[in-house]
């Protein structure tokens, strides 16, 4: 396990909650971009494989999976609130 790898995603992942909490409740996408949310998603996939192939299933591939669901939570808010 990567201490500091570990350290970095409970840094990201501690503001994820707030955002799609915040979106939830204002139902307001304003601001938001659908392709830097869709980019960070494929960063986490792409840690998600690293881990899988290199270091198996640690607690940091974990905090990778926990990261990308909040994410993805807020990309189909995204979606679901957009203004067309």
């Amino acid at each position: 396990m990567s201490i500091f790898e570990a350290g970095m995603l409970l840094c990201f992942g501690a503001s994820w909650p707030a955002a799609v909490l915040k979106t939830y409740r204002t139902k307001n996408v304003e601001g938001k971009s659908k392709i830097f949310l869709m980019l960070i998603l494929a960063g986490y996939i792409c840690g998600m494989i690293n881990k899988v192939l290199y270091f198996g299933y640690d607690i940091v591939f974990w905090l990778y999976v926990i990261n990308f669901m909040m994410v993805l939570c807020d990309l189909v808010l995204y979606f679901r609130y957009k203004k067309d």
